[in-house]
């Protein structure tokens, strides 16, 4: 369990110390997000490609509560720990994070961000 919860970063510092880290050794970043309440194959198909536009993924997964603002009251189905440490288990994702509104998100817009429709349609420039 350890490597995963290596890639589960709570501290919003300790994750921007370490995103410095790999842009001077300069690996390409790809940032993606999203609810991932029911991780599915879509989900890991998606994330896959996504990591094959870089080096580094990191994926943002909303907090419970954004989840529950967005999908309703009886959601999330999964837990913020379970869902980010299920994200983490996958090889393709370097790093997770969550993230409770758009603050984070537009923290990140220096880095290549894509979206899920994106991908879904096959309209990823690589």
């Amino acid at each position: 369990m350890g490597k995963i919860n290596n890639k589960v970063f709570t501290d919003i510092g300790v994750a921007v110390e370490q995103i410095n880290k790999w842009k001077q050794q300069g690996k390409v970043i790809v940032f993606t997000n999203g609810c991932f309440d029911l991780l599915h194959i879509g989900h890991v198909l998606y994330l896959e490609e996504a990591k094959s536009l870089g080096d580094i993924l990191i994926v943002a997964a909303n907090s419970d509560e954004s989840v529950s603002r967005l999908k309703g009251p009886h959601r999330p189905i999964k837990d913020e720990y379970n869902r980010t440490h299920i994200l983490a288990a996958l090889e393709s994702v370097d790093m997770v994070l969550t993230f409770e509104d758009e603050t984070l998100i537009i923290s990140f817009r220096r880095l290549y961000l894509i979206s899920w429709s994106k991908v879904a349609i096959g309209q990823l420039n690589r």
